[in-house]
């Protein structure tokens, strides 16, 4: 059954409270990265304060003591040790923030869950699957980086088993939901390509992470990448309601080589998934503040897995 063929008249009068949150767009910039974690935070607590389920995940989860250690650890690995961007509590509480919009929006656009079209949960369970899976998508990298995504499962499994209990009464319900989890946690790279619409909603929330501020440890620390380079070469992501499809993700960069993030990260994770007919991503790009860069590109949009201009 397609994903978008179940009644949404529920749906619908569920999210009627959408506009009241004041909440259309999540942007980031070079802020310090407390801010944004706040910016964050305060974000993803307007998104599940109205559903019983998630808002209980997002309780226990953001008050875990071992989650907090598997993300401390996980970043020590990824930037102190590989160089790498944050992957620790930042990355994955910004990753949640971007996943739970994304969501959002595309219910309000009439795209159903797949824990709903498949009969076997709700909207708020819906939204619990993609806060717990983007809050636990990349403790893996505290063992290593080489095959992190299974060690995400494994790490994440006990974490699961003492929280869900806490939620569900049902046991079979939760069983249920633990497997979406498990699944959305597993394709969050987008390799295997990710399979509900939950899991698409964590692989592209995670690859939006991407702007000048969140580069800005590892490049301090004199690791410089293209990694690095291009994050620093994004001034803002900016994920909006669509018109004419559900979510516009609008990046502003300084410099053309910001189009790497596109291109090589967030790109193919739009592609790989159920959410590539949904999404429309806009690149501008400004130059540098001095003219010292020729201007490349500017004005491309990256449809359906297609760079075009």
């Amino acid at each position: 059954m397609d994903s978008s063929s179940t009644p949404l008249s529920p749906i619908i009068s569920e999210l009627s409270g959408l506009d009241k949150y004041d909440i259309h767009s999540n942007t980031q910039s070079e802020f310090s990265e407390e801010e944004i974690r706040q910016r964050s935070i305060s974000l993803i607590a307007n998104l599940v304060r109205s559903r019983l389920k998630a808002n209980k995940a997002w309780d226990l989860l953001s008050h875990d003591s071992d989650l907090a250690i598997h993300w401390e650890c996980a970043n020590y690995i990824t930037v102190e040790k590989l160089g790498m961007n944050d992957h620790g509590r930042v990355h994955a509480i910004v990753a949640t923030a971007s996943a739970l919009q994304i969501l959002e929006y595309l219910i309000a656009g009439g795209i159903v869950p797949d824990i709903i079209n498949s009969g076997m949960g709700d909207l708020d369970d819906a939204f619990l699957i993609v806060l717990t899976a983007a809050l636990c998508h990349d403790i893996g990298n505290e063992v290593h980086r080489t095959d992190h995504i299974s060690h995400s499962l494994l790490i994440a499994s006990p974490i699961l088993d003492r929280i869900l209990p806490q939620i569900y009464e049902d046991q079979e319900r939760m069983a249920r939901v633990r497997a979406f989890i498990l699944g959305s946690i597993y394709t969050h790279h987008g390799d295997p390509k990710p399979l509900t619409i939950e899991a698409g909603a964590v692989c592209i929330g995670d690859a939006t992470d991407m702007t000048t501020g969140r580069a800005r440890t590892a490049y301090d620390q004199g690791r410089v990448s293209i990694h690095t380079i291009s994050a620093l070469s994004i001034d803002t992501v900016q994920i909006e309601q669509g018109q004419d499809i559900p979510i516009v993700i609008t990046i502003r960069m300084s410099n053309s080589a910001g189009l790497y993030q596109v291109q090589e990260i967030l790109g193919p994770k739009i592609a790989a998934g159920p959410l590539t007919p949904y999404i429309e991503v806009r690149i501008e790009c400004s130059g540098e503040i001095n003219g010292s860069e020729k201007q490349i590109l500017s004005g491309m949009k990256f449809i359906q897995g297609t760079l075009i201009r």
